[in-house]
């Protein structure tokens, strides 16, 4: 047992002190052409370089909803009016590089990793993708039915559906209902024109950003920029998601005959903008392990009950608890009854103080690779502030008590609720939360 200790101080000495060469590695920020570019300079022969752009279901109906992921898939996987999806891919795979594409509520990303050594290549292989995308009609029909059938898989995996119908729930009326990867019936009726027109719109310097993690000089990333996207036309600004105020406690039954009971509980949250977002991210770490102990360890409802902070959203994060279970009922009263210990009585400083260095060490795990790096840079960006990501130890270790138990007071007074599972086994008044008596929560050690 002691031997097990030194090795746990052991390993906490190892990653603070990774935590200390990330937090030192030089970070810029220039413009080259009127596109803003955020350069992380790191030593390891792995380069990751994003286009990061703004788009988003705002930015389309929901008669067309993915069409923004169809139009970046089709662009980075069906090759380019220079070489054919067959050559492009052989000179890819000769040279080890991996480009893909992403998109989600509020942007899209185009990604490159690659080694050094080939970096001058596979930069241009990167932009011929994304400049030159030969958008075929072959191309488009295969991916068109690819997108379908992973549509129709996901339909059949309840999680999937939970978080769908939790989604369409919460966000009822709001952009954010719709699916950034489409259903099944929107991606039928979107065309190759259709595509072609969007992404024409999409791509513009006025909406994108390259964030680059590697050993590459200012100069170097500069020039590739210049010579590459100097004439991309300025295109417009995208539509934006705008800031839902206040959550309703509305319940959503899905009557569905499974052994396993789904559910997922929404509540407001601040954005990751500022000190109280990263406060916020702690509570609901906590709650975590509560909920954990509780459901899991006490009472055997769950297997892995949840609790978090959904930070990869930027115009509207929300906090969400998830169970599924045997025994619905008596799974969100335990849920609920924490929330409204945690908003009479609050957290301890001993919760607090135990779950920073572990959960400084996870966030760092999280981003051992360059890929990672450059995804947490240019999600702070969008947020507001890509310094925050470099600075996130030193907020972390500023949060107080008094900021964590504010934070789950604000936000979680009311639950929006979505149930997928056995109908008979649960009524609208189990989701009912009671108000907790006003109490004043302890704010110092």
């Amino acid at each position: 047992m002691k031997n097990l200790k030194i090795y746990y101080l052991i390993g906490l000495f190892i990653s603070s002190l990774t935590i200390q060469a990330q937090g030192n590695s030089a970070v810029e920020e220039f413009n080259v052409e009127g596109i803003k570019v955020i350069l992380k300079h790191s030593p390891k022969e792995v380069v990751s370089a994003k286009m990061f752009i703004k788009g988003g279901t705002a930015n389309y109906t929901k008669e067309q909803e993915g069409i923004e992921d169809f139009a970046l898939s089709l662009a980075v996987s069906g090759g380019t009016t220079n070489m054919d999806k067959i050559a492009f891919n052989s000179a890819r795979e000769k040279i080890s590089a991996n480009i893909g594409s992403s998109t989600t509520y509020d942007y899209g990303q185009v990604s490159l990793r690659c080694v050094k050594q080939f970096w001058d290549t596979s930069w241009d292989l990167f932009a011929d993708a994304i400049l030159n995308p030969a958008f075929t009609e072959i191309e488009y029909a295969l991916l068109k039915e690819q997108l379908i059938n992973n549509v129709k898989q996901n339909a059949a995996d309840p999680d999937t559906q939970l978080r769908n119908l939790a989604a369409a729930n919460f966000f009822k009326g709001k952009n954010y209902a719709k699916l950034p990867t489409g259903s099944e019936e929107s991606l039928q009726g979107i065309s190759l024109d259709d595509i072609k027109s969007y992404y024409k719109n999409l791509i513009g310097k006025k909406r994108i950003s390259f964030v680059v993690v590697g050993d590459i000089s200012k100069e170097d990333i500069s020039e590739k920029i210049k010579s590459s996207f100097a004439s991309l036309a300025d295109g417009t600004l995208p539509s934006k998601e705008e800031k839902r105020e206040g959550v309703l406690s509305t319940t959503k039954i899905e009557d569905r005959d499974i052994a396993t009971n789904y559910i997922m509980g929404q509540m407001d949250a601040p954005k990751m903008d500022s000190k109280e977002g990263v406060a916020m991210q702690i509570a609901m770490s906590i709650l975590r392990d509560r909920l954990f102990i509780e459901i899991r360890t006490k009472r055997g409802l769950s297997y892995a009950p949840q609790a978090f902070y959904a930070s990869g959203i930027v115009e509207n994060p929300y906090n969400g608890i998830y169970v599924s279970t045997t025994n619905p009922k008596e799974s969100m009263r335990v849920m609920v009854d924490e929330i409204d210990k945690l908003r009479t009585v609050g957290y301890s400083a001993k919760e607090l103080t135990d779950v920073k260095q572990g959960f400084l060490t996870s966030h760092y795990m999280g981003l051992e690779t360059m890929a990672s790096q450059s995804r947490n840079l240019g999600l702070a960006d969008l947020k507001g502030n890509w310094k925050m990501a470099e600075e996130f130890a030193n907020i972390v270790n500023d949060i107080s008590l008094e900021d964590i138990n504010g934070a789950i007071k604000k936000y979680t007074d009311n639950i929006t609720w979505t149930y997928l599972g056995k109908k008979d086994m649960v009524n609208e008044e189990d989701f009912v939360q009671p108000k907790p008596i006003k109490k004043e929560l302890p704010i110092k050690n």
